[in-house]
């Protein structure tokens, strides 16, 4: 069970942000030119999903990520901390991507407060 808020309040604010493993909370479909959408289910209601869901065109809603952010997507395993993740990123797009520490921390930072995300550090241990 997910920490409440004031403790993962707690648990963000004394950590270093680089030192967090990021995990996807949703799957993913990637685009024939290599960019991602984000799945996100329409409902999550059970009888929503068996009565709504076949009489829709697409049950879930699609988040498109741009290069980076696709490349970043793929990169949240729920293994690799932040920190290599901003070397692997200024190693694939150079300049591009420049200052990479602040624009990754502010794009998994949206990607959390929109619970697209969580982290590893934030789950309790059972």
């Amino acid at each position: 069970m997910p920490f409440n808020f004031i403790k993962r309040r707690k648990i963000l604010k004394n950590s270093n942000y680089l030192d967090l493993t990021p995990f996807k909370l949703f799957g993913e479909e990637v685009t024939e030119d290599g960019f991602v959408n984000i799945l996100i289910p329409k409902f999550t209601n059970p009888l929503a999903v068996k009565f709504l869901t076949p009489r829709l065109k697409s049950p879930d809603i699609k988040i498109k990520l741009d290069e980076i952010g696709s490349a970043v997507w793929m990169e949240l395993d729920g293994k690799t901390k932040v920190g290599i993740i901003t070397k692997k990123m200024e190693s694939k797009f150079g300049e591009k991507i420049a200052p990479v520490n602040e624009r990754l921390t502010t794009f998994l930072t949206q990607l959390y407060m929109q619970k697209y995300i969580s982290f590893k550090e934030l789950v309790e241990k059972n």
